[in-house]
């Protein structure tokens, strides 16, 4: 599991410089909540989660709604009169439906009387399909959810046991079909590259999710990180690292595939089957708008300043019954790194980058980025738009390197 940034030391009343929350007015925002549990930790997975077995007195699932709630009292303090309805809410994990499905639909509404929520607001959780029944989405849409993503990373199982993904390939089905007839919009989250996968592996997983017909598909390439029992496994020599080559076949083959069926790109690793379909809660931390992250570990931005929670539940729980931030550190970002996370961000979206974003020094290196195939040209001499094309896409890091200087 990755540490935390240092950062500087965080206030205990989480108050932030009044040029901050001046930022904030007439601006859209979100809310990520952060449910840091899972039955099962899977092999690949770095982030903030933790087993039930993991946890001792103060960090049950049955207390987490409660000490949620009160960072929540804590936002509505800190911000203020500047934070307006919220636009989006976002329940990821660890496994959300873990928690009881009220226990879910009393922190929407926690956040709806705290800040109210903007007229269509997108409110998503997460779901593993073993952990969620119909009834579950049913009273999920009742109490004001309108979209569910669903962990459907593959349905090889072989590619599933490397995973250590337990559910049932059939459940992902079952959990698409009960969604939709509970009025929810709906995606499904893939993942390829996993050691052992092979190309016909990968079509049989996009062919699958596209017979779902979802609303819209991620696809994300697996990386191995340090601190998982996965790197152990690769170190070990007891699996192979993924190979760079066969994810960019597997990338284009889901863009192929995935365009074949309808749905368009608009970030490097999502595709909808409209604009409306979008996931509009990350397109705002590609936009670069503000948000604030409730749970263990979850991380906020709002007006250059960026903060991040302790991470272990009992500990972020101790603090907020104190009355306390459970902040464990903050940085204010300066002019320079605000535009590079423009820059390194705004180019994966389908509308790309304004050219004027960019310094002299990017604006020259666009020429370049043409000639190699990986800006499109016509919309960077006729809209004046950074714009990847699909090989650009498989090497976004590299260009936002040349765009950058780095």
């Amino acid at each position: 599991m990755p540490r935390l940034p240092d950062g500087d030391p965080a206030p205990a009343s989480g108050g932030l410089p009044d040029a901050a929350l001046a930022s904030m007015a007439g601006r859209p925002w979100g809310v990520y909540l952060h449910v840091p549990f899972c039955s099962v930790r899977c092999g690949y997975c770095d982030f903030n989660t933790y087993t039930l077995g993991e946890l001792g007195p103060g960090a049950s699932t049955d207390d987490f709604a409660t000490t949620a709630l009160a960072e929540l009292d804590l936002a509505a303090t800190v911000l203020g009169r500047n934070a307006g309805p919220v636009h989006t809410v976002f329940v990821g994990g660890g496994t959300p439906t873990l928690l009881p499905p009220a226990d879910l639909v009393r922190l929407v509404a926690g956040i709806r009387d705290r800040f109210g929520l903007a007229e269509g607001a997108e409110v998503t959780t997460e779901a593993n399909p073993d952990s969620v029944t119909l009834a579950d989405l049913h009273e999920l849409a009742a109490g004001g959810f309108t979209r569910v993503s669903i962990g459907m990373q593959s349905v090889v199982p072989h590619v599933l046991r490397t995973l250590d993904r337990t559910h049932d390939p059939a459940r992902v089905a079952t959990a698409v079909e009960g969604a939709r007839a509970a009025g929810l919009a709906t995606s499904v989250d893939l993942i390829y590259g996993t050691p052992g996968e092979s190309l016909d592996d990968w079509r049989s997983s996009l062919e699958a999710a596209v017979a779902l017909e979802p609303d819209h598909v991620s696809a994300y390439a697996l990386v191995v990180e340090e601190g998982t029992r996965m790197a152990v496994q690769v170190r070990r020599g007891e699996l192979p690292m993924p190979d760079g080559d066969d994810e960019a076949d597997k990338y284009e083959l889901a863009d192929e595939l995935l365009s074949a069926a309808g749905y368009g790109w608009y970030e490097v690793s999502n595709w909808a089957r409209d604009d409306a379909a979008r996931c509009r809660h990350n397109e705002g931390y590609w936009r670069g708008d503000p948000w604030w992250g409730v749970g263990p570990g979850a991380h906020s931005h709002v007006g250059g300043v960026r903060w991040w929670n302790v991470k272990h539940p009992r500990t972020y729980a101790a603090a907020l019954a104190e009355g306390r931030s459970p902040a464990a550190g903050r940085e204010t970002l300066t002019a320079d790194q605000r535009r590079d996370e423009v820059v390194l961000l705004g180019v994966r979206l389908r509308e790309g980058l304004p050219l004027d974003v960019l310094d002299a020094n990017g604006r020259t290196a666009v020429a370049g980025l043409v000639a190699d195939g990986l800006v499109d040209g016509r919309a960077a001499v006729g809209e004046r738009r950074v714009v990847l094309t699909r090989r650009g896409r498989l090497l976004a890091d590299a260009v936002v390197r040349r765009l950058l200087g780095v």
